[in-house]
């Protein structure tokens, strides 16, 4: 029996990986691997698939130097800037996703996090998308605290996003003007209120595999259960925008070691999917069982009627998963 065989036999029966266990799946022969991971998604999860689109409530202008980010102001970048969209805006595009079966609508904003006039304001956004809309809303405003993301849930929202982006370790080679900690705080503050957390990160900003599974066991530890994985999509005028692609194969080799390493969580497949060639199919085979569909943040992305024909042929079911 293989390592990799022998720890997704532990895993089924309960067991949760140490770092030395997944750092072996690092070498592990990759169909092996995908297929496996395939299996404990199966398992723990089902066929049910997390669909959900984010949009851009406001854009540019922020004060943090991440280094990928076309948002930031310390980097020359070709994008719109403009301020908090308008509710009825927010309530159309809400309206817009629920028509094509999306359950879940993020409204994600640039900057260090927002004012307590902004806060206000989204909060009646908030409420009249519940008013007029079936669907779940999920935030993310940055590195709010506790009183305000009170203010949110009561607002009817129900999930808050703050990505890690990557290892403790590596954080400081990717943003200098706000801490990892900080971060952590934030989801803390979230769940603190009742909101539930996602939190993922971004592969392919220079960080090894070694970091990618400590941000894993972080994840972990911190009980998050939908994990956004990103892939670097290199924009011109930012500090990243030489970094070379991921290939393909490695994407699917984080995946599925994603997957061993968060057995029931949602692995979502989420920026940079559209430089996958076949848009993400064999992540999805291979332990993804999320996505982000539609428009990234400032880059497009795969329009929800294509999602909704490749999980019809995957045999997925687009459903609420891990509230």
């Amino acid at each position: 029996m293989s390592k990799t065989t022998a720890l997704k036999n532990r895993i089924l029966q309960g067991e949760q990986p140490d770092r030395e266990s997944l750092l072996l799946l690092c070498d592990a022969p990759l169909e092996e691997l995908s297929q496996a991971a395939d299996e404990i998604r199966a398992h723990f999860c089902e066929n049910g698939f997390d669909l959900c689109t984010i949009i851009n409530g406001k854009c540019g202008r922020c004060s943090e130097d991440c280094k990928y980010c076309a948002q930031s102001i310390h980097y020359q970048t070709q994008i719109e800037e403009y301020p908090l969209l308008s509710t009825p805006e927010l309530v159309r595009q809400a309206r817009y996703n629920a028509e094509r079966g999306v359950l879940r609508y993020s409204i994600v904003t640039s900057g260090r996090k927002l004012g307590d006039a902004e806060v206000a304001q989204v909060c009646e956004s908030i409420r009249a998308i519940k008013a007029a809309v079936d669907i779940e809303v999920c935030v993310s405003f940055g590195l709010l605290d506790r009183q305000a993301f009170q203010k949110i849930k009561d607002a009817g929202a129900s999930r808050v996003h703050c990505n890690l982006e990557a290892s403790e370790r590596y954080f400081p080679k990717v943003c200098t003007t706000h801490t990892y900690r900080e971060k952590i705080e934030t989801l803390l503050s979230a769940r603190s209120v009742g909101l539930s957390i996602c939190s993922g990160g971004i592969m392919g900003l220079g960080e090894t595999m070694a970091d990618r599974i400590d941000m894993a066991l972080t994840l972990r530890e911190l009980g998050v259960k939908s994990v956004p994985v990103n892939f670097l999509n290199p924009i011109p005028g930012t500090p990243f925008a030489a970094n070379a692609p991921l290939s393909d194969e490695e994407k699917r080799r984080i995946v599925a070691i994603y997957r061993f390493a968060l057995p029931d969580a949602s692995i979502r497949l989420a920026g940079g999917r559209g430089l996958i060639a076949d848009k993400g199919e064999a992540c999805f085979r291979s332990g993804a069982n999320a996505a982000i569909s539609g428009d990234m943040l400032t880059t497009a992305g795969i329009t929800i009627e294509t999602d909704r024909q490749l999980l019809d042929r995957l045999g997925y079911e687009v459903r609420i998963w891990n509230e």
